[in-house]
């Protein structure tokens, strides 16, 4: 079974230093919590110039741990297959822990105000994510008593570590 998940983060920068954040790969392990140890292991990188966003074509092989302590840990293939600059960028599961992957980030300029009713030029991030589980009724099961809520916690951190890691790059 297909499930959908979305998130939103509205950031204080513009859509341009937002996207080439996101499109970076070297800051997804960055993105992820402590406890996976999340490490690129090889990457395959499609770039335009001298930017480092990694556009359509791009592979990644990342590996983490899936719970915390872990010594096992899970390999997981992934190419972005779409890629528009300064708009979105999806990436799909190749190879990896789910039966189906793909993952869109949107990026959209958005006038937010503050109390005194200034205006604050930034940015609505949004993750689209539809995946399903392997294992049939087993996965779905898993989905219900684990899965479902951990992708909730890593992306409540993601959008943390999100705000940390852009407020020290200005």
């Amino acid at each position: 079974m297909r499930h959908h998940f979305q998130s939103e983060q509205w950031l204080p920068y513009p859509v341009e230093e937002v996207f080439r954040f996101f499109a970076d790969p070297d800051n997804l392990p960055k993105l992820m919590p402590e406890w996976q140890k999340t490490r690129i292991e090889s990457a395959a990188l499609v770039t335009s110039g001298n930017s480092p966003t990694a556009q359509a074509g791009s592979r990644l092989t990342l590996s983490f741990r899936p719970v915390p302590l872990s010594p096992l840990r899970i390999s997981w293939d992934a190419e972005i297959d779409q890629f528009v600059l300064n708009n979105y960028f999806c990436d799909t599961q190749i190879r990896g822990p789910f039966a189906f992957w793909h993952h869109c980030h949107r990026v959209v300029r958005e006038i937010r105000h503050d109390l005194q009713g200034h205006s604050l030029d930034g940015t609505l991030l949004r993750d689209e994510l539809e995946y399903e589980l392997p294992f049939g009724l087993v996965g779905e099961l898993a989905h219900g008593i684990a899965i479902r809520s951990q992708i909730q916690s890593i992306f409540r951190y993601r959008h943390q570590r999100t705000e940390e890691l852009m407020n020290s790059r200005s």
